[in-house]
């Protein structure tokens, strides 16, 4: 049988990305490059450079000759909402002629150009990630007639707490619906989908993520003798950065001396500086913004645990990369990645008094970090890229037969 072709719609792809996303498109379509399946990837046009550097790292790769990649010029980024796009317009972005004025009429925009790919791109399948891409993917899908696979990485509910705005939920519903098959990254999510949107459970097919050993540094920044506790994502409701600082002022009564460090970016940031201040604990809390590339495997390497508070986290990529650097993890249990880590701590994220109790533990008790670390790290040598891509390239084949 011919090598299977892929049409995949995205919005990101490193260097171009602002959240596990954009890493989890790279390692799905690498892995499935080396399952010998060719992808076309569109995106939204990146900053000057990026793509260049995507082209750079593809194609000193021996697996270039499997991806080639499609931009569709747009100021779209992952995890934006209506305000944060109309921001970015009023800060400088391209101007209202020629993006659309608000974040729906851009995606429109972006889903314009959809059946012309179709048409000219030869592919079997079409895949498209999140809600940003529905529109375009069944666009393409009514152009080609090839099957539709639509990965749903986090839904609207995950992203708003339970506050959808009900015009992208009703994208997510469209392109849930239209989808000949659905991925999703763990049980958790998919019971999200169940209880959200009337699809029909045989549609859904769970597929837990892998993350790339070759992007793990092999040096070690880890610090003498500090408390060093992490948060690193998107500063958003989802992640629960609120529990985290609650936990830091508890944490702070037995041990004074930790250090606790947020990482990343997000329409809550400004309210969490806030609190901290509130709570008096501005001196032991630092916010770094957010991390790229090797920065991002220092902080975890500086640290002594990781903590992953998420109110709702479909999976949770970034703790395998945690474990990948030998840091030990406390996860909510409101996770996909839970249901896959065996040696990790977790906790519910409302539950403070819990969370305290595991941080300070492992704080304390330098045996107790070591294992977490060690058998974490022998445990994460199954998340693998080739996994996660075997599993997608047998639901392209079944696809493809019918």
């Amino acid at each position: 049988m011919s090598k299977i072709k892929v049409l995949m719609f995205g919005w990101e792809f490193p260097p171009f990305k602002s959240g596990g996303l954009g890493t989890a498109c790279h390692d799905l379509t690498k892995g499935l490059a080396q399952e010998d399946v060719k992808v076309t990837f569109v995106m939204p046009h990146a900053p000057n450079g990026a793509n260049a550097k995507f082209v750079k790292l593809i194609g000193t790769n021996a697996l270039a000759k499997n991806v080639n990649i499609k931009t569709v010029d747009s100021p779209l980024t992952p995890y934006m909402n209506e305000s944060t796009y109309e921001q970015h317009l009023s800060n400088g972005g391209k101007n209202n002629a020629i993006y659309g004025k608000n974040l729906i009429l851009e995606v429109k925009r972006y889903t314009a150009l959809a059946e012309h790919v179709a048409r000219n791109e030869e592919h079997d399948i079409i895949h498209a990630h999140d809600w940003m891409t529905y529109q375009a993917a069944i666009k393409a899908k009514r152009a080609s007639k090839k099957p539709l696979v639509v990965h749903l990485h986090a839904t609207e509910f995950d992203r708003t707490g339970g506050h959808p705005d009900p015009r992208i939920s009703h994208i997510e519903y469209e392109g849930l619906n239209a989808a000949d098959v659905v991925i999703t990254n763990s049980e958790f999510s998919k019971k999200n989908i169940l209880t959200h949107y009337k699809i029909p459970a045989n549609k859904i097919k769970v597929v837990h993520w892998g993350i790339d050993e070759e992007n793990i540094p092999k040096g070690t920044y880890k610090a003498a003798n500090e408390n060093i506790v992490l948060f690193l994502g998107r500063v958003t409701i989802q992640k629960g950065p609120d529990y985290f600082i609650e936990t830091a002022k508890k944490v702070l009564e037995y041990e004074p001396n930790t250090t606790f460090v947020i990482a990343g970016d997000g329409d809550m940031l400004p309210r969490i500086i806030n609190r901290t201040a509130e709570l008096g604990i501005a001196n032991n809390v630092i916010f770094t913004g957010a991390l790229r590339g090797d920065d991002v495997h220092k902080a975890f390497k500086t640290a002594k645990l990781y903590v992953m508070p998420s109110v709702s986290e479909p999976f949770g990529l970034v703790a395998l990369e945690s474990i990948k650097n030998g840091t030990p993890v406390l996860l909510s249990k409101t996770s996909g990645v839970s249901e896959v880590v065996q040696n990790a701590l977790k906790a519910d994220f409302w539950d403070i008094d819990s969370m305290t109790n595991k941080i300070v533990s492992v704080l304390r008790h330098s045996a107790l970090r070591e294992d977490l670390s060690t058998n974490a790290k022998q445990e994460s040598a199954k998340f693998t890229l080739r996994e996660p891509a075997r599993k997608v390239k047998e639901i392209y084949e079944t696809l493809r037969k019918h």
